[in-house]
C-alpha cells in the first residue's frame, strides 16, 4: 500500500468525521464550565436588541427574566405570589392600596432597590401615556395619587373603588429610578444593557441569530437561579424551531407542535415532554372603524361563515374545541352563563344564513362575486399573521377560503412578528388573528375587548383592545363589578356582560389558545408538569402575568 493511498484514506476518514460531527452537533447547553438553558418562545429570522420594558416590541426575556413585578398572578394556582413586594392590603373602603416592599433587594449594578423605584415606575407610566404597561389604564382612570412614605412602603390612593386594579398594579415590571431618570425618551430607548432585579440580567452575547443572558450577580433569592444563563437562538418559523426541538437542541419552548406525541415526545420519551394548560381566547379581530364592520350584524355574519371545526381539526390538531360566542375558555367554566352561550348562535357554521344577513345589510355582490360595501367598493381586506406562526397561518388560510363563500376577498399576509406587533398595537390593521388577556375572572378579557379603559387612539400603542371597540354599557357594568366583592353579585353582573358581548360581537371568537409548553429534561429538571402543576409552563414573552419568573427560579440543572 503506497503512502499516497494511505494519506488519501486518512483524508477521507477525517472529512467523514468532520461532516458527521457537523451534521450531528447540537448547540451545547454547557459552554466551558457554564450551563445555559436554551429557550424558544417566539419565531423571528433575526434578533433586534431591545430590552425596554415599556416598548410594544421588547425581546421576550425583558419582562420574563430581566425585570420583575411586585407580585405575580399564578393562574395555575389562582394565587397572587409575593415577589418584589411581600404583602398588600386595602383600607376598609377599598380606596387605598398599600404594598410592603421586600428588604435587601439590589439592582444588578449593586444599587439598593427601594419603594422609591416602584413609585418612580408608576409615575413614569402615568405621565407618559404612550408607554406600554399592565397598569397604564388604571393609572390614567383611577389613581388619584401615589406615595412612598418610606423605603419599604408604596401607597396608591384611588379616585373611586376599583378592586381589579390590584392585579394590574401588582404585575407591573419595575425599573430603577437612578437609570431611567436620565433617559430622554423612555419609549424609543432600546436599553441594550439593562439594569434590573431579575434572575438573568447580564447580556454577555448578542448576535442576530443568538443571544445569551447570564445571572444577575446581586439576585435577591439566595442560591437562585440554579444555573448560569439563558440562551436564545433565532428560528424563522415553527417548522425550524420544532425540528431543533426534535433534535434535542432546545430545553424549553412555547411552540405549536403538530401531532406532538408523534413528532416530539416519541423521539425521546424519557426526556421530551409537554404540558398544555387552558389558555385564553384567540379571535378574529376586525377593525370596527372600517365600514361595514362597524355593524355588529355584519361581524356576526362573518363569524357564521367561519368553519371552526375545520380550523381546530386542521390548524390546531384537535388540541382544543372551538369557542362559543361568550369568548370564554373552560378556565372560566364557573363564570359561564348558559343563557349567553345559547344566545350566541353566530358562532355556528351556517353559510346560507351568513349570506342572508349580508344581503339584508345591502352588501350586494358584484359581477365577479365579490360583495360591495356601502360606498360601492369591493370588500377586499388583508388578514395579517406573524411570519412563522404556522398554526395561525393555517387558520387564516381557512378563514380566507371560507370568506369566498360569503363574497368577501381576504388576502393573508405574514409580516415579521415585530412588524405585526407594531401594526396591531397601533390599531393600523384591517383583519387580524390575535390573542387576549386573561386573569382571575372574565373581567380582564371583557375589559380587553370592549372597554374605554383599554382603548387608546389609533397610532398609539395599546397593551390590549387592539380593535379599539368601546361599549359604554359594558363599561358601566364592569365599573359596577369592580366596586363589589360579593361573589354572587359579581356573577350576576358578569352574566350581563357576557350577554352584552354576545349581542355586540366586538371580536369573533375562534378557539381558546393553549399555553403551549414543551420541555426537555436531558439537562434540566423542575419544569411544571401534569404531576407538578405549580405554574403555567409556557415561556411566553408578553403575558401580563409573569409566571415564567417562577419557573426560571425553580428549574435546576442535572
Amino acid at each position: 500500500m503506497n503512502k499516497r493511498f494511505i494519506w488519501s484514506l486518512i483524508s477521507l476518514v477525517l472529512i467523514a468525521c468532520i461532516v458527521l460531527t457537523a451534521c450531528s452537533s447540537k448547540p451545547a447547553t454547557t459552554t466551558g464550565d457554564k450551563k445555559y438553558l436554551t429557550i424558544n418562545h417566539e419565531q423571528v429570522s433575526t434578533w433586534v436588541r431591545n430590552f425596554n420594558p415599556f416598548s410594544a416590541t421588547p425581546l421576550g426575556p425583558t419582562n420574563t427574566a430581566i425585570y420583575e413585578p411586585m407580585m405575580i398572578y399564578n393562574k395555575a394556582t389562582g394565587e397572587l405570589v409575593p415577589w418584589l413586594a411581600t404583602e398588600f392590603g386595602w383600607n376598609t373602603e377599598n380606596t387605598v392600596l398599600t404594598f410592603k416592599i421586600r428588604p435587601n433587594v439590589k439592582w444588578s449594578d449593586g444599587e439598593a432597590f427601594t419603594a422609591k423605584d416602584v413609585l418612580y415606575t408608576f409615575n413614569l407610566l402615568k405621565t407618559n401615556d404612550t408607554l406600554v404597561g399592565t397598569a397604564t389604564s388604571v393609572l390614567r382612570e383611577y389613581i388619584d395619587s401615589m406615595s412612598a412614605p418610606d423605603d419599604a412602603t408604596v401607597v396608591f390612593n384611588f379616585k373611586s373603588v376599583y378592586t381589579p386594579a390590584l392585579y394590574d398594579i401588582a404585575n407591573q415590571p419595575i425599573v430603577p429610578e437612578h437609570i431611567w431618570k436620565d433617559i430622554a425618551d423612555p419609549l424609543t430607548y432600546t436599553n441594550d444593557n439593562p439594569v434590573a432585579t431579575g434572575p438573568f440580567t447580564q447580556v454577555t452575547k448578542f448576535e442576530s441569530q443568538i443571544y445569551i443572558l447570564e445571572k444577575n450577580p446581586y439576585y435577591w433569592q439566595e442560591g437562585k437561579p440554579a444555573f448560569d444563563g439563558l440562551r436564545y437562538p433565532a428560528f424563522a418559523d415553527n417548522d425550524a424551531a420544532n425540528l431543533a426541538m426534535a433534535n434535542g437542541e432546545i430545553d424549553w419552548a412555547g411552540n405549536f407542535v403538530p401531532d406532538v406525541e408523534k413528532t416530539y415526545v416519541s423521539k425521546d420519551p424519557a426526556n421530551f415532554h409537554y404540558y398544555y394548560v387552558g389558555g385564553d381566547l384567540v379571535s378574529l379581530t376586525i377593525n370596527t372603524a372600517i365600514k361595514p364592520f362597524d355593524n355588529a350584524e355584519v361581524r356576526k355574519a362573518v363569524s357564521m361563515g367561519i368553519n371552526r371545526d375545520m380550523i381546530v381539526q386542521t390548524a390546531m390538531y384537535n388540541y382544543i374545541a372551538p369557542s362559543d360566542a361568550t369568548g370564554l375558555s373552560d378556565s372560566y367554566a364557573t363564570w359561564k352563563d348558559p343563557a349567553a352561550v345559547a344566545a350566541g348562535t353566530w358562532t355556528k357554521y351556517d353559510v346560507a344564513k351568513a349570506n342572508e344577513i349580508l344581503d339584508a345589510q345591502g352588501l350586494t355582490k358584484g359581477a365577479d362575486g365579490i360583495r360591495l360595501d356601502q360606498d360601492g367598493k369591493p370588500m377586499h381586506y388583508t388578514l395579517i399573521i406573524p411570519a412563522g406562526w404556522t398554526d395561525w397561518i393555517s387558520a387564516a388560510q381557512i378563514i380566507s377560503e371560507n370568506m369566498k363563500d360569503l363574497g368577501i376577498a381576504i388576502e393573508v399576509q405574514t409580516p415579521e412578528e415585530s412588524t405585526w406587533t407594531d401594526t396591531v398595537t397601533k390599531g393600523q390593521f384591517e383583519w387580524i388573528i390575535g390573542y387576549h388577556a386573561g386573569g382571575p375572572s372574565p373581567y380582564n378579557f371583557y375589559r380587553d375587548v370592549m372597554s374605554q379603559l383599554t382603548s387608546v387612539p389609533v397610532g398609539q400603542n395599546a397593551n390590549w383592545n387592539w380593535g379599539r371597540f368601546v361599549s359604554p354599557e359594558a363599561d358601566a357594568l364592569m365599573d359596577e363589578f369592580s366596586k363589589i366583592s360579593d361573589p354572587a353579585k359579581q356573577k350576576e353582573i358578569m352574566n350581563q356582560v357576557e350577554m352584552l358581548f354576545v349581542d355586540l360581537a366586538p371580536v369573533i371568537p375562534l378557539f381558546p389558545g393553549p399555553d403551549w409548553d414543551e420541555y426537555n429534561t436531558t439537562h434540566f429538571d423542575g419544569f411544571p408538569s401534569k404531576e407538578n402543576p405549580y405554574a403555567a409552563g409556557a415561556p411566553y414573552p408578553f403575558s401580563p402575568y409573569n409566571t415564567t419568573l417562577i419557573v426560571l427560579t425553580t428549574i435546576t440543572p442535572k
